[in-house]
């Protein structure tokens, strides 16, 4: 599951790589296409921006352009400016710490799950969503209307 500000984000980008190489879009446009809140979509903009996956100009001609071609984004270099990925600290078969040097039972299979989750997204870039040459696994009703709106915008 993606946080709020990470499907934000993500549409965003997908917005600001519609456009690549055309100039600047503002804020209120990324909000309006997104279907994000303005104020809150400026904050996730600034982030990006600081991660160096977006510029921004000010001033009355100013906004926010994709500062990287979109086949070198991926979306876990996105998500992960808002969702760290995180290692599993608790072992799953008991409240004890698990790790690599003290395994559970589960550890090994359970890492190997996780991995395969997060191999699409380190995989999978902006351009790939856009151009749609990318199988992904079927998604529920919800999370495929999200990308369908952020593909679309």
């Amino acid at each position: 599951m993606l946080s709020i500000t990470s499907d934000y984000a993500i549409r965003a980008v997908l917005v600001l790589a519609r456009r690549h190489g055309a100039g600047l879009l503002r804020a209120e446009e990324i909000a309006e296409a997104t279907g994000a809140p303005r104020n809150y979509l400026s904050k996730t903009l600034y982030a990006l921006v600081k991660a160096g996956l977006v510029t921004s100009a000010r001033g009355p001609t100013g906004g926010f352009a994709l500062a990287l071609p979109p086949e070198a984004v991926t979306l876990a270099r996105v998500i992960d400016c808002f969702d760290e990925p995180r290692p599993q600290t608790r072992c799953l078969l008991g409240t004890a710490p698990c790790d690599a040097r003290r395994p559970c039972a589960a550890h090994h299979r359970w890492n190997a799950i996780m991995a395969a989750r997060r191999a699409p997204l380190t995989t999978t870039t902006v351009a790939d969503l856009l151009g749609g040459t990318v199988t992904l696994p079927a998604l529920d009703d919800d999370s495929a209307d999200r990308l369908a709106i952020a593909g679309a915008a």
